[in-house]
């Protein structure tokens, strides 16, 4: 027959064992979800689609990927609410001629919110500035809303710097 002492640090041990399960899960799950899952791999592609609606001034299917509060912060680092920047697209203020990412889309899942990173190409004649021709980190957050995907923030950081206008 065991002790019962024997059987109490037993028990505790198990319970110990789930605890620090529960906690390595949470933990996990806290830090956000694998680049590799599935719900990634759709970010990614609306990601994707973004940059060609945007490329292709496609306004209805751009307003449609972007939140209500949404707010980007461009190279020169001026705060664009989603109507001034949605508006400056529209009205070819900001003509993207090409956005593309020129790295892996670095996505984590965090429930209903999401965060990717990558490094893209952006060709953009911005008027009053002039021609940019640029690499690019861009941060954004998507939120997943009344179940579809929507970027609420996006921040671009030119490598190097923000460049002069090209030619």
């Amino acid at each position: 027959m065991r002790h019962p002492k024997a059987t109490w640090v037993a028990a505790g041990l198990a319970i110990l064992s789930v605890l620090l399960v529960t906690a390595t899960v949470v933990a996990g799950a806290a830090a956000g979800a694998p680049s590799d899952s599935p719900s990634a791999a759709g970010l990614r592609a609306t990601e994707l689609e973004r940059q060609r609606a945007l490329v292709d001034a496609d306004m209805a299917a751009v307003e449609a990927l972007i939140a209500d509060d949404f707010q980007l912060v461009p190279p020169p680092g001026i705060p664009l609410s989603r109507a001034e920047y949605l508006d400056a697209v529209a009205a070819g203020a900001i003509d993207y001629h090409a956005f593309e990412p020129i790295s892996e889309i670095h996505v984590r899942m965090y429930g209903d919110a999401a965060a990717m990173r990558y490094l893209a190409h952006i060709d953009v004649v911005v008027a009053g500035l002039g021609h940019f021709d640029t690499k690019a980190w861009v941060t954004c957050v998507y939120e997943r809303r009344e179940g579809r995907w929507q970027i609420a923030w996006e921040q671009a950081t030119a490598v190097g710097g923000f460049p002069p206008p090209a030619g």
